[in-house]
């Protein structure tokens, strides 16, 4: 039976299945270079594109559950990145998978959680984080999936989610760091945060969607009972990117999430994806720039080629 992502383990438990996953996990990676192979700083390959270009023809590298940096945080099921957000930023991730609960003990506030685990982030923390990264590169923007988990004790209704994301915006001061609506081009776009709303609401938001709507076309599977799942899962972000490739013109936003999690730790599973799908795709598609949308991933830190190669797609070869 597969194991959901949203399956927690006891620390206890989770090294016994780690033993029958054949042992110890990868050591975190060493630090980045802060140039592509193409030549582009990674905390500020955005300022070399012009103004004019659409948020939605680019290929922006992004990663999922943005801030589960801390398997004592959960456990090493929800484990998902090595970075913090500002390491993130500084090498070139522009696309950031924030998932909030209500943040236990306050009334108005939100906290980072993956499913009911709190990853110890406020959402004012990354936040400020964010403010910090653009203020300092001022030709950037980040793009920012912001859902509501609706998880565990701290889950909280629509409603409240709303009044929370309310007082945010206006309360704490945070409304100018955002553009709201619709698709912009980097022109608009620099210096702020793009909301993608992943939470109910009627205010005319971006709005998020992990099929199709009409902002998007996402493929995020993360689990499936077919035979061979890592095929299954590579042949979805392959064609994913050729569906990207073949409609540049498209009004709808192309996400193509490289994570996996159904009965494997997030490490491996990420990683024989990159050797066996993703990284021989993108080294026999070299030739020419491509619009690939947002390509969330886990521990781009094991994977800084890919990472790198996604931010040289943007410019030509």
């Amino acid at each position: 039976m597969a194991i959901a992502r949203r399956t927690l383990l006891t620390r206890g438990t989770a090294a016994a299945v780690a033993t029958a996953f054949g042992g110890l996990l990868p050591a975190p990676a060493a630090r980045a270079a802060t140039g592509t192979p193409g030549g582009k700083p990674t905390a500020d390959w955005m300022s070399y594109l012009a103004p004019e270009r659409s948020l939605l023809g680019l290929t922006v590298p992004g990663t999922h559950d943005s801030c589960c940096t801390d398997p004592a945080h959960g456990t090493e099921w929800s484990h998902t990145q090595n970075w913090g957000v500002p390491e993130q930023l500084a090498q070139g991730v522009r696309f950031l998978d924030i998932r909030c609960n209500g943040l236990q003990g306050t009334a108005d506030e939100l906290g980072i959680y993956h499913s009911d685990a709190y990853q110890y982030v406020r959402l004012q923390d990354v936040l400020d984080q964010c403010r910090a990264f653009l203020t300092a590169h001022r030709g950037e923007t980040i793009v920012m999936r912001l859902k509501n988990e609706n998880a565990g004790g701290q889950a909280l209704d629509a409603a409240e989610f709303r009044r929370r994301i309310n007082h945010y915006l206006d309360d704490l001061g945070y409304r100018s760091l955002f553009h709201l609506y619709g698709w912009p081009t980097l022109g608009t776009a620099r210096g702020r945060i793009v909301l993608l709303a992943d939470f109910a609401n009627d205010w005319g938001l971006i709005q998020w969607s992990s099929g199709t709507n009409q902002y998007f076309r996402t493929q995020d599977l993360w689990q499936t009972d077919q035979l061979f799942p890592l095929q299954v899962k590579g042949q979805a972000i392959t064609q994913q990117f050729d569906a990207a490739t073949a409609d540049p013109d498209s009004p709808q936003m192309y996400v193509n999430f490289l994570s996996y999690a159904g009965g494997l730790w997030p490490k491996t599973a990420e990683q024989t994806l990159m050797d066996q799908s993703v990284y021989p795709y993108l080294t026999t598609h070299t030739t020419r720039p491509a619009r690939y949308g947002i390509v969330p991933m886990d521990f781009p830190d094991f994977h800084v080629n890919v990472l790198q190669m996604l931010i040289d797609k943007n410019f030509p070869a």
